[in-house]
């Protein structure tokens, strides 16, 4: 892929704020080790569109897009935050040594999106690599913050030509934030992209 070409997959600033009452942050959904982390976007001007730090690096480019809707599954949802962090092309979380907060355990390869007036959002990366134990199917963890302060986690992004998937995995008991965590990534020139919608609250506990 050519760097004029990746240039157009840069995060894109906009000029909303990030200002949102976090004061009134509430986690739902149950224990959830690392959620924590959907904060640490600092003083960010975050946007619909995230290039994470890996993805000009050799590997599968993959580009993971959708919309997030409120919870009646139809109108979309603005300003909602979405945090993904994922292992490398070895299969591991990578540090550098300096990390702070919650990038000790989840590493660097990691980015917020805030879905625009449509909900829609985007990430570019690289698909990752199971774990060394290939004790699980590779997977990007996902984590949502709505505008009102609620935060919880949803179903880990997974792939359907995944040799580890299982069938509890297509038939999951939970489906939290929505069916569709399984993507089929459809090739497009030197990319794959993976589509997937999320409804807020949808099979979270505790809800409201």
């Amino acid at each position: 892929m050519k760097t004029s070409t990746l240039l157009l997959f840069l995060p894109i600033i906009f000029s909303f704020s990030n200002a949102q009452d976090f004061n009134s942050r509430k986690l739902v959904g149950g224990r959830c080790e690392g959620c924590k982390a959907v904060f640490e976007f600092g003083n960010s001007e975050l946007a619909s569109v995230d290039t994470l730090i890996d993805f000009q690096n050799p590997g599968t480019k993959i580009k993971l897009t959708g919309t997030v809707y409120k919870s009646d599954g139809k109108t979309p949802a603005e300003n909602v935050i979405l945090y993904i962090y994922h292992t490398n092309q070895d299969g591991i979380y990578p540090t550098r040594g300096d990390e702070e907060g919650w990038a000790r355990r989840h590493g660097y390869i990691r980015g917020w999106v805030k879905t625009d007036s449509s909900g829609k959002y985007s990430f570019y990366t690289l698909k990752p690599a199971v774990y060394p134990s290939r004790s699980e199917p590779a997977h990007i963890h996902l984590t949502v913050l709505e505008p009102d302060g609620k935060y919880y986690w949803v179903e880990s992004y997974l792939f359907d030509d995944d040799p580890l998937l299982k069938e509890t995995d297509f038939r999951s008991s939970s489906n939290r934030g929505g069916i569709g965590n399984i993507l089929h990534l459809e090739k497009q020139n030197d990319l794959q992209i993976g589509r997937r919608n999320v409804i807020l609250g949808k099979d979270i506990p505790g809800y409201e």
